[in-house]
């Protein structure tokens, strides 16, 4: 703890900054609920994310030996534009999935099976899922920092600055009435000599 100067400017000094604490402890408060709750609800956009990808791949699964030949779809489902733009959660700025165009490429009827077309469609849908799945991610990571940073301050208000401008009152307080209890006894004594 710091050296204190034992004076009604300090005391009032610690009273402004106790005040200045106390007001300011709630924000951080409730700023750090939102970002636990948005935290839990991205979790679990994450988690559905991972299970339609599965899916996805379960499904695909079954039908895929239809393949004899390999097959290279890459070209078909190949990402034109990501356009994303930035939200705001909490103060924090987050990236959000506004499209996601494929380039439109059409496979020759003719050199290709008939179910190449809904392996482009399930190929493109996993590329959806996991483009969506990564900017979920990305939010998740960057409310998780600011949480940490948040929950650091609310930390450092509840258990050192608060006690700490609580106790630089107290020991003021105790100071200032000391010295004017000293006061009082050397006027009396002072009283008693002149009388």
């Amino acid at each position: 703890m710091a050296k204190i100067k034992l004076t009604k400017n300090e005391l009032k000094t610690q009273r402004d900054a106790l005040k200045r604490f106390s007001r300011y402890l709630p924000t951080l408060q409730l700023k750090k609920q939102q970002l636990q709750m948005e935290m839990r609800r991205l979790d679990l956009e994450i988690e559905e994310k991972r299970d339609e990808e599965q899916e996805a791949r379960a499904k695909l699964s079954s039908w895929i030996q239809l393949y004899s030949e390999p097959i290279e779809l890459g070209p078909y489902a190949e990402v034109e534009t990501l356009k994303t733009s930035h939200g705001n959660i909490a103060g924090v700025n987050i990236p959000v999935l506004d499209d996601l165009v494929f380039k439109r490429v059409i496979p020759d009827l003719f050199e290709t099976e008939a179910w190449t077309d809904e392996g482009i469609a399930v190929l493109k849908q996993l590329t959806r899922l996991r483009v969506e799945r990564q900017i979920l991610e990305e939010q998740h990571r960057l409310l998780g920092e600011e949480l940490r940073t948040t929950t650091q301050r609310v930390n450092l208000f509840e258990k050192v600055k608060i006690p700490e401008a609580k106790e630089n009152i107290r020991v003021i307080r105790i100071f200032m009435g000391d010295q004017q209890t000293a006061a009082v006894a050397r006027s009396k004594i002072a009283k008693g000599k002149s009388a």
